[in-house]
């Protein structure tokens, strides 16, 4: 089943983290089976002009936010019409390969939410599928390590979104009895990280982190802050003499032989640990913020400090995890309008960006906004600091990497052989050796 959601023109509606009404769009939540057409292979049927058709997922974030857009767009063009989609995001992705497999622009949107961990998959499985924007936005707009991902042959095809810009968040009131201030943890490297986690520990007899030691999340932030991934610039597979896949392992393989990180299990259990505070830190993207702030009894407990880096020269205090950006399908009956509907909001509306700041802790990837009165608003949850214009400014400093196709794959290979690292089994040279060849076995 899904969840349409068909917006025309302007009325109330409540968002999330909204404190009053506001103007915003009409929204007419209908139950359906979504049932995608198929074609023979080789077929191409356009579909007839109607509203501009969105497809996302969660309602709390992405639908929220694009509604907003939605809304803003019509203040100026009472006579567009939108219709949003809401999907589980699996799904968005299996619609989106089953229709454009089948050669078909039936049943597709005209705009499609892609996370960018994926985007390269798609511009490359599916070439002329997805209009080419490079001369519809000005991409030197957007930070680089974001617009970046949706280049492809010299030119760009995706609209940067939400950043995943990491931070490094911890519990001012427990750090302080072990000892450390905020000049402590600020512009640190992991292995002093892992020196403060040990102290922490003697000290207090808890972590100062929960990580599953088959998750690759905080690895791939320890890689971006070294410019760093597990393929080279032209999305070959680069395991083997990647010095900062080998200083990642080292750590994980300290965090789990010195027993420095809470062993957790899943996506509860892991923002369980730290709301709870059985460890006294996360380090991770911004979209954390809502469920660290679910604890609403640490309010003024908590602060940011930048994310610790590799103990590499080329490597800084500044990372990102996860993201997603809007992509136009390129043989959708609307797409001229989508694109001007795109630009418009996503390519130059600076007040927009503030207000999905402020109502859906949404950091856009669009720094001409970054200057904004909402990301000079002091959190009073995060010690009456300004945390998001401290975020913004890593946002710029994060290092672009070459993605590549297949991400999760390589993500798979490298935490398959770590077990095996950790206990002794193999080397660290055997250990990325048989992961660079079960990544090229797995994507052949």
């Amino acid at each position: 089943m899904q969840r349409k959601l068909k917006t025309t023109g302007r009325d109330t509606a409540m968002r999330k983290g909204e404190k009053g009404m506001r103007k915003s769009v009409t929204i007419f939540l209908v139950l359906l089976v979504f049932m995608t057409p198929l074609f023979a292979a080789g077929t191409s049927e356009a579909k007839e002009a109607g509203p501009i058709t969105i497809w996302a997922w969660d309602p709390n974030f992405n639908i929220s936010i694009m509604n907003e857009a939605v809304s803003r767009y019509q203040e100026k063009h009472p006579d567009a019409t939108f219709e949003i989609v809401e999907l589980a995001k699996a799904d968005v992705e299996q619609k989106l390969h089953t229709n454009l497999a089948s050669r078909t622009t039936q049943g597709l949107p005209d705009i499609v939410l892609i996370e960018d961990y994926n985007v390269q998959k798609y511009l490359t499985s599916y070439p002329g599928q997805f209009a080419d924007l490079s001369d519809a936005f000005n991409y030197g707009d957007f930070v680089d390590y974001k617009a970046d991902v949706m280049k492809l042959d010299g030119k760009y095809y995706g609209v940067p979104f939400d950043s995943g810009v990491s931070g490094f968040f911890y519990r001012t009131d427990l750090l302080k009895k072990a000892g450390f201030e905020a000049e402590d943890l600020e512009n640190i490297t992991w292995n002093e990280f892992a020196d403060i986690a040990k102290e922490y520990k003697a000290k207090t007899g808890q972590y100062m982190l929960a990580n599953d030691k088959s998750d690759g999340g905080l690895f791939r932030i320890m890689l971006q802050s070294a410019g760093s991934w597990y393929f080279d610039n032209e999305g070959n597979p680069a395991l083997v003499n990647n010095a900062a896949l080998e200083e990642a392992m080292k750590l994980y393989k300290r965090f789990v032989s010195e027993d420095l990180a809470f062993p957790s299990n899943g996506w509860n259990e892991w923002v369980g640990a730290f709301n709870s505070g059985k460890v006294a830190s996360v380090t991770t993207g911004v979209w954390i913020i809502g469920s660290i702030k679910a604890a609403a009894d640490q309010s003024g407990l908590w602060a940011v400090a930048p994310t610790p880096r590799l103990d590499l020269p080329n490597s800084v205090n500044a990372s990102n995890l996860g993201g997603s950006s809007w992509f136009v399908l390129e043989n959708g009956a609307n797409r001229d309008k989508a694109i001007e509907f795109m630009k418009e909001i996503y390519g130059n509306d600076k007040e927009f960006y503030q207000t999905i700041l402020m109502n859906n802790g949404a950091i856009g990837s669009y720094i001409p906004a970054f200057s904004g009165d909402a990301f000079e608003t002091k959190d009073e949850f995060f010690g009456n600091k300004a945390i998001y214009k401290d975020l913004s400014e890593w946002a710029s400093m994060v290092p672009k990497v070459n993605v590549g196709q297949y991400t999760y794959e390589a993500d798979a290979a490298v935490m398959a052989v770590m077990e095996d690292y950790y206990t002794g089994r193999s080397t660290l040279e055997e250990a990325i050796k048989a992961a660079e060849n079960q990544l090229k076995n797995s994507i052949q």
